[in-house]
């Protein structure tokens, strides 16, 4: 399961708005701003499933360990490849 400060710093590595990620994940705006929230407030697993693949198929990785979590771009052979 991914946490609201892996989606903040997800969109952030990707530089994307709150907005973008909704667009982009089709979810709306407040279910977004309530995954991303701190507080005990009900995601449906379906909203938190959805941004999570929107994410996963732009280079995001989740990290998940006993000694704690992350993200981490991952560069695509495209990217590689035009920045030669």
């Amino acid at each position: 399961m991914i946490t609201a400060r892996q989606t903040r710093a997800a969109r952030a590595l990707l530089g994307w708005t709150q907005e973008t990620l909704a667009e982009k994940a089709l979810v709306s705006l407040t279910a977004l701003k309530r995954l991303e929230s701190e507080s005990d407030v009900k995601v449906y697993e379906t909203t938190r499933d959805q941004v999570r693949r929107t994410l996963e198929g732009n280079g995001i990785v989740f990290l998940s360990s006993d000694q704690g979590e992350g993200v981490m771009l991952v560069r695509s052979k495209v990217d590689s490849l035009s920045s030669s």
